[in-house]
């Protein structure tokens, strides 16, 4: 019998028999994704299951950036592993290195659920889009150097129009390298500022080859560029993210080129129509000018001037007799009825009254009107006013005393 072992010995000779294994190193295993847990390292847990049975997976972080898709609950995915025991507690995992939807492909997924979340980020919205001019001085390009795409493109161009110009950042248009460097040539132009667009694209190719396309980078890119963008990437019926973001999508790199730049004949027919159309309405003005001038000149006012001044002076002479007239009408109206009331008035004058023999009597104390006898005592100053004078009195005595009431 042989001598015991710790608990980290078996388990540690477990692990290198697991690893030795040719079936189990690597093994690629099909299940349905339960558990899973991204940690903030970057390190994936989850657990492969099916009918009967499951087992414990972890994929580190360095495995897990290389994922195109992210997998969640309820994925059914092939996962390529190492079989191993994890010597802390002796549970037996596997350290998957590779993972791939068993089903649609883990491409298709990745490219839904991109296109899903950039579509919620309203970056496909049609406010957003910006529109192409239509006779660019300079047209940028992102693609490669070597490919029929750029040939394509300068073909085209050439025949609608010669004398264009044409910028060229070459980039790889596929692999790894890709994505980042389409994006980096889109920033390099809106550095520089010199393009009045950009044509961002590939010939066709499998959904691998146009991936570079569907990554997030491209479309933060696209849609962070203040150049407008057209998208060209594959035939007409391939579609990418970078499609749905641009500005506007071309089915070809050929039509791309199209939509880019008019056909320089059609441009200056166009150009001699408007020149056309300018002068036609530049003359109609012109005339219509010279015959209101023509009237103008002709109205009588411009050709006896100095008739209208002595019309307007003679309605002035007209207008200030009619004032004169009208304002010595109103004075003797008003002298006439300012004589009626003098008249009225002096005939209610008192002094009509004192002319006439009648005389009024005041006290001499405090000028008070004296009206009856029971006014005034033996004794009291009084003055007697008369028409032709005032007469200063003394009263001896007051005879007759009647009471007289007071007509007020």
């Amino acid at each position: 019998m042989s001598q015991p072992i710790s608990v980290v010995q078996l388990n540690r000779y477990v692990s290198r028999l697991l690893e030795q294994d040719a079936h189990l190193n690597p093994v690629m295993v099909r299940g349905e994704i339960s558990g899973f847990r991204a940690y903030p390292s970057g390190h994936l847990y989850f657990s492969l299951k099916d009918e009967q049975a499951s087992v414990s997976c972890v994929m580190f972080r360095g495995q897990a950036q290389r994922l195109r898709y992210r997998p969640a609950n309820g994925d059914q995915v092939i996962a390529t592993a190492k079989a191993g025991l994890y010597d802390r507690d002796g549970r037996f995992q596997l350290y998957v290195s590779d993972m791939v939807s068993d089903g649609q492909g883990d491409l298709h997924l990745a490219f839904e659920q991109l296109k899903k979340k950039l579509e919620q980020e309203g970056l496909f919205a049609a406010d957003r889009k910006k529109p192409i001019p239509r006779l660019p001085h300079l047209i940028g390009v992102a693609t490669s150097s070597s490919g029929a795409v750029i040939r394509d493109i300068i073909q085209v161009l050439g025949r609608r129009f010669e004398n264009f110009r044409l910028q060229l950042i070459p980039v790889p248009v596929q692999g790894p390298d890709a994505a980042p460097a389409i994006a980096t040539a889109i920033e390099r132009f809106n550095e520089r500022g010199e393009a009045d667009v950009l044509i961002v694209g590939r010939g066709g190719g499998s959904i691998e080859d146009l991936w570079a396309f569907n990554e997030q980078i491209v479309a933060r890119a696209v849609a962070a560029s203040q150049i407008p963008v057209i998208s060209a990437v594959g035939h007409e019926t391939d579609f990418t993210i970078c499609d749905f973001v641009a500005d506007m999508r071309a089915p070809t790199p050929s039509a791309a080129a199209e939509l880019a730049m008019p056909v320089k004949s059609e441009a200056l027919r166009a150009i001699d129509d408007q020149t056309r159309r300018l002068a036609r309405a530049l003359k109609q003005q012109l005339t219509w000018q010279r015959q209101h001038l023509r009237h103008m000149t002709e109205n009588r006012v411009f050709r006896q001037p100095l008739e209208r001044f002595e019309r307007e002076r003679m309605d002035l002479d007209q207008l200030y007799r009619r004032l004169h007239q009208s304002s010595r009408l109103h004075l003797n109206r008003h002298q006439q009825q300012l004589a009626i009331l003098a008249h009225q008035l002096d005939a209610l004058s008192p002094l009509k009254v004192l002319s006439r023999g009648y005389g009024l009597v005041q006290s001499a104390h405090d000028g008070r009107t004296i009206k009856s006898t029971a006014l005034i005592n033996s004794g009291d100053l009084i003055d007697v006013w008369l028409s032709d004078g005032v007469l200063d009195c003394q009263v001896r005595q007051v005879r007759d005393r009647r009471i007289i009431h007071d007509a007020e």
